[in-house]
């Protein structure tokens, strides 16, 4: 059914694109190739573009703000193939370009790969994840990122384990191989239950005081939708019940971005072609977009 049309009542979405500098870019990296499960992933940002249409760019305040006004906002299309090694170097070297030109670069996937090829082209020195999973596994696959961040970045570019915060990590969703490596490595692993117990804000500000620590900082965000529990992601394959609600997704995202130590971030694991009918799960991520732009716009 086609959106109605009120000049009162604008929507997010359909930006202008890619041209000059901006406060804010949006950029689709597609990965899916290399994911431990089938995903139709590659559908994602086409599909969040489209959910954008369903949200006002509005903040209620008081007094209520519209992002459309309050920021540049740019689109710059897609990365073409952005799995393999070929791939992976068209998206960093786009991010780069991007991330020279605005102060916050926001990629659309795509499994979790992507988060790989982002921090890099970002020039990122911290990481913040908001996930279920450690994605520290060996090889080149969606489980893999963080691990490669750490290892397998070129020379001079690979992140300090130490300026890495995993917030989310649940039970029965890991191995306590994995978590040892995390240990050993000195990541600060924030699990969902203690998320739940401390709050929200508690962890948002330890989670940039440790990622955005020393001079230069600049921090990646990894949105892992399927953090979040099952019934409000259908279209994550590896979501489980009784992760975080919507609200807490939201509210961390908004929370972290705040920080302007914050120069890129990620929405990933969401397979567009395999959501509820209602689409409930791009919505959210479209929403993770809208958070990520009020964040940008109340930093001032």
């Amino acid at each position: 059914m086609a959106l109605s049309h009120d000049p009162l009542w604008p929507r997010g979405g359909d930006w202008p694109a890619f041209g000059t500098p901006a406060d804010a870019v949006l950029l689709g990296v597609p990965t899916w190739r290399t994911s431990l499960s089938p995903t139709g992933a590659h559908a994602t940002p086409a599909a969040i573009r489209d959910a954008l249409r369903r949200y006002s760019p509005a903040l209620m305040g008081p007094p209520a703000i519209d992002l459309n006004e309050a920021l540049h906002i740019a689109d710059a299309g897609d990365v073409h193939d952005p799995d393999g090694d070929e791939g992976i170097a068209r998206a960093i070297a786009r991010v780069s370009e991007l991330s020279a030109a605005s102060r916050l670069v926001i990629a659309l996937g795509g499994d979790n790969s992507l988060t790989y090829p982002v921090a890099l082209g970002a020039g990122a020195n911290g990481l913040i994840t908001i996930d279920a999973h450690f994605d520290l596994r060996d090889g080149v696959s969606n489980g893999s990122p963080v691990r490669r961040l750490v290892e397998d970045a070129p020379e001079g570019s690979a992140i300090d384990p130490r300026r890495i915060v995993q917030i989310g990590i649940a039970d029965f969703a890991n191995s306590v191989a994995y978590a040892q490596r995390a240990a050993d490595w000195g990541i600060r692993v924030i699990t969902l239950d203690e998320v739940r117990r401390r709050g929200i804000d508690d962890v948002v500000a330890e989670a940039v005081e440790i990622a955005g620590a020393g001079d230069a900082a600049r921090v990646h965000l990894d949105i892992d939708v399927d953090a979040c529990d099952r019934a409000a992601t259908p279209g994550c394959p590896a979501s489980v019940p009784g992760g975080f609600a919507a609200w807490e997704l939201r509210a961390l995202v908004r929370g972290i971005a705040g920080d302007p130590r914050v120069v890129s971030a990620d929405i990933a694991e969401v397979d567009a072609t395999a959501d509820d009918e209602d689409a409930r799960t791009v919505r959210l991520a479209a929403l993770c977009v809208l958070e990520l732009l009020a964040a940008l716009a109340g930093r001032g």
